[in-house]
């Protein structure tokens, strides 16, 4: 009986201390954490309101991209719809900059970025600033543009920049190569050529086709899954090696299995 108790209260023991374990791994974690706002639709012209909703997959795209630095927390696209859901934030449009860096203190950011696209027809540009959460001042502003619309290429040379100028850890791919590892808390594939569409695959993600990406992003969120599956399809049908769209789609559909 005595030792039936010993038991008892040893296993007690242990069962408390899971959860102080768990807190000091978590505490030990000194990877900076960067937050990703959706970007802002700056276009200008007759097509500019056709451009709507991009901003949240081009913020989507980018945080993909960071990922791709190992040594570095991303925080998951998802957690900050519901943040921006919970504050109501989701419809409006520009966030100021003391909301950014009041979102980046609830997710627990280092470094809280925000910014812009803009598309003149022939030419795409992006911008960034990026706010260090603990002192509200913006520590660093970005701005990349090009002929075309090679929507990866793009982001991908704008976080370069980022993590370069924010002096993050390298990231292990060259510029374009939109991709991430376990770096990542979404758990998105990289964006590698998928086996069977190596040969036929396009060499860029255009706008249209970012666009039909953030569409499906959209419809997620809210809750239509047969919709974004259907969109998500469309933009495999164009760019096969988008793996995050792959992943969003097999996903949505085996939580209705």
């Amino acid at each position: 009986m005595i030792a039936s108790r010993s038991f008892v209260r040893l296993t007690f023991a242990m069962l408390a201390a899971l959860p102080m374990t768990a807190q000091s791994a978590a505490s030990q974690d000194t990877r900076p954490t960067v937050a990703v706002l959706y970007f802002d639709n700056n276009s200008i012209g007759r097509d500019a309101a056709d451009y709507a909703g991009m901003g949240k997959g081009v913020a989507d795209l980018l945080i993909t991209d960071l990922s791709a630095a190992a040594n570095v927390r991303v925080v998951e696209r998802e957690r900050i719809e519901a943040l921006l859901q919970e504050q109501n934030l989701a419809k409006q449009g520009q966030i100021d900059p003391a909301t950014a860096v009041r979102l980046g203190r609830i997710l627990g950011a280092r470094h809280m970025i925000s910014g812009g696209f803009m598309s003149t027809g022939d030419r795409m540009v992006l911008t960034a600033r990026a706010f260090d959460v603990e002192t509200g001042q913006i520590v660093n502003t970005q701005k990349v543009s090009q002929a075309g619309d090679d929507v990866l290429a793009l982001i991908g040379e704008l976080s370069t920049r980022l993590t370069t100028s924010l002096q993050l850890p390298p990231m292990e791919r060259r510029t374009g190569d939109a991709g991430h590892d376990a770096g990542h808390e979404s758990g998105h594939a990289a964006q590698h050529p998928a086996p069977h569409a190596a040969h036929h695959a396009p060499a860029k993600l255009d706008l249209r086709t970012a666009l039909l990406y953030s569409k499906a992003l959209e419809a997620q969120d809210a809750g239509d899954r047969a919709k974004a599956v259907e969109l998500y399809n469309q933009v495999l049908d164009r760019f096969p090696n988008l793996e995050s769209a792959r992943a969003n789609r097999d996903k949505l559909q085996a939580s209705n299995d």
